[in-house]
């Protein structure tokens, strides 16, 4: 039986650790926090991401090494895989922990995204602005997630306050531009790439953000299969390129028929949540079967499936467990603002039959907003 590390204990440990659970996989947690929610389900051992000594007992415990989340420093990620094997590999690591260095390989692979620049003063940051026009978005190349780091400029009166805000964080995490893309919709790609170099996609998955936080997802995304195609060779090119080993996203614009990348996210992804019940392999067992070398599932759609992303608290599951498709995933994580505390996932065989549960759900829940883009995409 096979011991699984894993760097970083949230509800993508947690997730990964209860697929697991079936394969006669155990795991370890590693998590700087002692109510790290993953150690509600598996043993966690509590030390920071840099101290050595406490990493040296981790790898002693576990055969493999994996990791929840992208900001885990990749000089540990390093110092550990002179150890034991860790997937993805940190180089991998470093480069989505860098926007500046992602976006430039996505550019080098010939992969099409929005005009982006490096900025290292207020000077800088104007002259870019000019060049690019506004709106425009500043964010820190580092550290930045869930719209957090990013300050949006929408005309020239905002750079100085874009510069106040952000600017001190120059020295530390670097500061990128990027254009901003009058989008039609965003998609993403849920992939997984096995040590074998074997490669499989789930379907595009639709994506709703509210305040830069995920609110809803889709799968089947309402693309054509030209956009289908193109997508998953960028994904595939990208993982090539990195000798990706897991499972990871990549999001995308889609304008017209055009698709622009935005970001590679090297784990598990809120935007595959839907897979654990509407796949016939979840993104969690099949990053599990990659990085312990097994062969990987098929990742075929069951019918059409919705994600719910729960924040702040936990809803009411009586609406969605009254729904003969629907799924409870419950965190186990305090109440905060702003915090990712489950999400609810509804499968359904037909997009009209989903549209009718989510509609039930929402007016229930009182999240009619919430359901509603995703019922237009269903009824059209």
């Amino acid at each position: 039986m096979s011991t699984v590390g894993i760097l970083g204990g949230g509800q993508l440990a947690r997730m990964m650790a209860l697929a697991g659970a079936p394969l006669g996989v155990r795991f370890v947690v590693f998590d700087p926090a002692a109510d790290a929610c993953a150690g509600q389900v598996a043993p966690l051992q509590v030390g920071a991401f840099d101290d050595t000594a406490a990493l040296a007992e981790f790898a002693a415990k576990v055969d493999v090494i994996t990791f929840d989340f992208e900001n885990v420093p990749a000089a540990s990620a390093r110092w550990l895989s002179e150890r034991r094997p860790v997937f993805p590999n940190p180089a991998a690591l470093a480069v989505a922990q860098d926007r500046l260095s992602e976006k430039t390989l996505f550019q080098e692979l010939g992969i099409p995204l929005p005009p982006f620049a490096d900025i290292r003063s207020r000077e800088e940051l104007g002259a870019k602005v000019a060049e690019f026009g506004t709106p425009c978005i500043l964010k820190t190349r580092r550290l930045g997630y869930d719209g957090k780091g990013q300050f949006r400029i929408r005309s020239d009166a905002d750079i100085d306050a874009a510069w106040q805000a952000l600017g001190v964080q120059v020295e530390k995490t670097g500061l990128i531009l990027e254009g901003f893309v009058a989008f039609d919709r965003e998609v993403s790609v849920v992939a997984v790439r096995g040590r074998d170099g074997e490669f499989r996609a789930w379907p595009l998955t639709g994506n709703w953000h509210v305040d830069g936080v995920l609110s809803a997802s889709l799968a089947p995304a309402a693309v054509s299969t030209e956009q289908y195609d193109i997508a998953i060779g960028y994904a595939r090119r990208l993982a090539e390129r990195l000798d990706y080993v897991g499972v990871f996203a990549l999001e995308l614009f889609c304008r017209g028929e055009e698709l622009l990348v935005n970001e590679m996210a090297p784990r598990v992804h809120n935007s595959g949540h839907w897979t654990s019940d509407g796949a016939e392999t979840s993104q969690f067992e099949n990053h599990l079967r990659a990085v312990l070398g097994l062969p990987l599932g098929d990742t075929r759609v069951l019918g059409h499936a919705c994600m719910l992303n729960w924040l702040g608290q936990m809803p009411d599951a009586t609406a969605v467990l009254a729904e003969p498709a629907g799924h409870w995933h419950d965190y186990g994580k305090q109440p905060r603002e702003g915090r990712k505390v489950g999400h609810a996932n509804l499968r359904e065989d037909s997009p009209a039959a989903l549209a009718d549960a989510l509609e039930r759900v929402g007016e229930s829940l009182g999240r009619q907003a919430q359901v509603a883009p995703v019922l237009d995409v269903l009824r059209r």
